[in-house]
């Protein structure tokens, strides 16, 4: 967290730890975008939405299994009308809300927001970001001011979070990004570009990270930037991890943060699409409990990844005293 929180860090321990469950519900709360990045596989996944009364019935289900957070994101939370309604429920039901969205509406709905604790906003460059996200960068940075505006008058103590992807388009602009995240008083996070399969070589090739020499540079700036003291949420350990690839941690994603699409299948994780079961039929509790061997086979196979809500956590809950100390974000 941004702030920590002893209260709520004794709930996570008791959810995670001691009831053996998840604490963070990462929902798909829709299945549409307005942006279509041709890294992300996202926005391919259409279907029919969930109503404003499903949701509200699955949110309360999470509540009852244990679940304290409810991260709303895929593809871009910002085109249901129905938003605030929903994130004003998990708050009246006692979760702490958070959003991940691409930044396109943030200047039409930034005023809708006020049960939204923790804002996250897809920022992957400034002179690159046309080009790798479609939108002018001018377009995002109005929408941006304008909810650190909002976030002030509705006196919201946690800071905004730029999330940026470190691709081999963007990396000429991380120095930049960073003093830009210092000067409008938001946090800055980052994480490598994730190759999922299905995206053709030809896009990997154009935008993967094919320099290693200045990506090493590029994440070893960060770090001594991060040493500085400037906004980045990140650990030390965690960039660490990033610059030399290695993915030696042991991964709790799983018992830390529920994925869950729009049409209520719970996967193990961002990058395994298996279904599990679906929580809007058979609930939390049943699907939880059921999927449990196939859980655990399907992260014991796994390769690894550096999401770094994955990894973070993960270094948490094994109790690394730098990330401990120095990660700051959910």
């Amino acid at each position: 967290m941004s702030r920590f929180d002893p209260i709520l860090a004794s709930r996570a321990l008791w959810q995670i730890r001691v009831r053996k469950r998840p604490f963070v519900l990462s929902h798909g709360v829709n299945a549409r975008c307005n942006m279509r990045c041709k890294f992300c596989e996202y926005w391919k996944k259409t279907g029919e939405e969930p109503t404003k009364e499903e949701i509200f019935k699955l949110l309360n289900d999470a509540r009852e299994f244990g679940i304290g957070v409810y991260n709303a994101w895929t593809v871009e939370p910002l085109l249901r009308k129905d938003l605030p309604n929903i994130m004003a429920h998990a708050k009246r039901i006692g979760l702490i809300t958070s959003m991940v969205t691409n930044g396109k509406l943030l200047y039409e709905r930034a005023e809708e927001l006020g049960d939204v604790d923790y804002l996250s906003v897809s920022v992957d460059g400034i002179d690159s970001y046309k080009e790798i996200r479609r939108m002018d960068f001018e377009t995002l940075l109005k929408g941006l001011k304008k909810a650190i505006k909002v976030r002030k008058l509705q006196k919201k103590k946690n800071p905004i979070l730029m999330n940026c992807v470190l691709t081999g388009k963007n990396l000429d602009d991380i120095e930049t990004l960073i003093l830009l995240a210092k000067k409008l008083g938001v946090k800055v996070s980052f994480e490598p570009v994730h190759e999922f399969p299905g995206i053709s070589d030809e896009i990997w090739n154009d935008i993967g990270i094919r320099n290693k020499e200045k990506f090493h540079c590029t994440v070893d700036h960060i770090i001594e930037l991060k040493k500085q003291g400037y906004p980045i949420i990140n650990s030390k350990t965690y960039l660490k991890m990033v610059r030399d690839g290695k993915m030696d941690y042991k991964c709790r994603a799983s018992g830390i943060i529920m994925n869950v699409t729009h049409d209520g299948t719970l996967e193990t994780c961002r990058v395994h699409n298996e279904s599990l079961g679906n929580v809007i039929w058979d609930g939390f509790e049943s699907v939880w409990k059921n999927s449990e061997e196939h859980r655990k086979e399907i992260v014991e196979n796994c390769s690894g990844c550096l999401f770094f809500g994955y990894t973070e956590n993960s270094l948490m809950q094994s109790f690394n005293p730098e990330v401990l100390m120095h990660y700051e974000w959910m």
